[in-house]
């Protein structure tokens, strides 16, 4: 609208548009500090609040007019602000202008990004002194000081890995949502009951070969530091050629492994048939190579083309059956679709207030499961215990023959498996692969009076399981005391008073892509569409321009 009188006692108003009809005119009621309108024209002759964007509507008035709402709900959503915004004042704004007014309160209520970055530094020396043994390192540009990396690794989470976690890790990555983007790439190990167990948290500036490298040379230091002696580890990812590489060149002994739900994924994308994805992850599980041999047949009866795509990446890479390393039956590295539920929550703030965020989660989860593992009373946790009961019960109904102190025969209604319980091998592969005694391992142990419980690895026992926990993640003071307290014994230190820029990355304004790319789908080849009207490709029938 536009203001056409405007005093202490009178206001008037037109729109904007010339020759449309709507006015307004108010005059104030003398005596008291109120207005009276005294001519409406309600109804607009042009297009009037039909559009959108409003000269009042302002992105300031669009965070006053949310404020409170989202105090109580920092996830308010910007779709959401523009219902309330129409509802209350009966206006119509762009999706754009409900982001920018939810981003600059939210900058007022929770602080700047930039703030954040210039913090760095004196965060990483918090994490070290307050959680003694803890890796925290911030990494700028040399020529401007912008960010680029940050690694962090907290002494429980590192102490309960090494000394009491299976010998396996898992690689994933997100993309963050905040205003300079940026990707969190972490390494996960899987402590005894199956559950995530966090190791380290990288995050750069984006996502490519060289940053995976750093991330895995610095996990290798860490690694190296801590251990007296690392075990040999079998590592998960997906097919990305920087992590394939950082694993070749760092880890030259581990057993490297590809995650099998990007492999479904690619598969599913690339054929669209849920049966072909199902008989791949059977092939996946398969323990023997005839087992596993015979769901590729079985997808070759399906599509001979698909067959083809499979065999194209080695299964010693991605089958139970010719993988080299022991994989507990662990077949996914996809770490994000299990901690997604506060991964998504931390991944759009600000960068100190992200790590803070996974900080607390992993501090509760430590505790949780320390005060859980105190009311277990048997031998192993409770999802390996099951494993070992069901096993005993399916072993009842064999024959053992005995072969001397360590080799038996077990026969079942399949057939006749051997078990050596010297080495802990069976014929089925199932008590090597998994690390606890299969069916057939359990009757030749029972038929010699051997407790089941003994010949299962270390990484299931309640005890290695409390260890794992042992340690407890520190609390950090506030950002106002850290100053104060670095301010006496870091006079020296010049990288304490290092001050880091942020990233030259810069999101867009607008929706967030809801669906992350993969890089390996990066390269994919589209499917090219045909019109079914004139027999063309690149479109169509509904969007066919062609003469009829």
């Amino acid at each position: 609208m536009q203001t056409v009188k405007s005093d202490k006692t009178r206001f008037t108003a037109k729109c904007a548009t010339e020759g449309c009809a709507w006015r307004i005119h108010a005059a104030k009621l003398p005596g008291v500090p109120t207005f009276t309108i005294r001519t409406i024209h309600e109804e607009h002759t042009c297009g009037g609040i039909t559009h959108l964007g409003h000269q009042q509507a302002s992105v300031q008035w669009v965070a006053d007019s949310v404020e409170q709402r989202l105090r109580e709900n920092p996830n308010y959503k910007p779709k959401e602000i523009l219902e309330e915004i129409h509802r209350v004042h009966g206006i119509a704004l762009s999706y754009k202008q409900a982001w920018r007014g939810k981003e600059r309160l939210m900058a007022a209520v929770r602080g700047s990004f930039e703030e954040d970055y210039r913090l760095l530094p004196q965060y990483c020396d918090q994490i070290r002194r307050t959680n003694p043994g803890s890796i925290a390192q911030v990494y700028g540009s040399p020529d401007d000081s912008s960010f680029q990396r940050l690694f962090v690794s907290l002494h429980a989470s590192i102490y309960g890995f090494l000394n009491a976690c299976r010998p396996l890790l898992g690689l994933d990555r997100t993309h963050l949502k905040s205003k300079y983007l940026g990707t969190l790439l972490f390494a996960t190990g899987f402590d005894g009951d199956g559950a995530l167990f966090p190791l380290a948290f990288g995050v750069v500036d984006e996502e490519n070969d060289e940053n995976w490298m750093w991330f895995l040379s610095e996990l290798r230091v860490l690694l190296e530091n801590y251990a007296e002696y690392m075990p040999r580890l079998t590592i998960l990812s997906d097919r990305q050629k920087g992590i394939v590489d950082g694993v070749e060149l760092n880890f030259p002994t581990a057993f490297h492994g590809f995650c099998m739900r990007y492999l479904s994924d690619s598969l599913r994308k690339e054929f669209n048939n849920p049966l072909l994805v199902n008989l791949c992850w059977e092939a996946a599980y398969a323990l023997t190579g005839i087992g596993f041999e015979q769901k590729l047949i079985e997808i070759e009866a399906i599509s001979q083309e698909a067959a083809h795509w499979i065999k194209q990446i080695s299964p010693r890479l991605w089958a139970t059956a010719y993988f080299e390393g022991t994989r507990f039956g662990q077949l996914t590295a996809n770490m994000v679709e299990s901690i997604n539920s506060w991964i998504v929550e931390a991944s759009g703030l600000p960068i100190i207030q992200m790590m803070e965020c996974i900080r607390r989660h992993l501090m509760t989860w430590f505790n949780e499961r320390r005060e859980m593992s105190m009311q277990w009373t048997g031998i192993l946790v409770p999802s390996a215990e099951k494993c070992v009961l069901d096993a005993v019960a399916l072993a009842r109904t064999y024959n053992v023959i005995r072969a001397n102190e360590a080799e038996f025969e077990v026969r079942t209604h399949e057939g006749s498996v051997t078990v050596d319980i010297r080495t802990r091998c069976c014929s089925c592969r199932g008590w090597q692969l998994c690390g606890l005694p299969c069916s057939h391992a359990a009757a030749a142990l029972e038929s010699c009076r051997q407790l089941v419980y003994r010949f299962t690895e270390s990484c299931f026992t309640v005890a290695n399981y409390r260890k794992a926990y042992s340690e407890t993640i520190h609390p950090i003071p506030d950002r106002t005391l850290w100053k104060e307290i670095a301010g006496f014994t870091n006079e020296g230190n010049p990288e304490m008073w290092m001050v880091i820029n942020p990233p030259k990355s810069l999101r867009p304004p607008g929706r967030p892509r809801k669906r992350r790319i993969r890089t390996e789908d990066g390269s994919r080849t589209k499917r090219v569409v045909h019109c079914s009207r004139c027999n063309q490709t690149g479109h169509f029938r509904t969007t066919c321009a062609a003469p009829i």
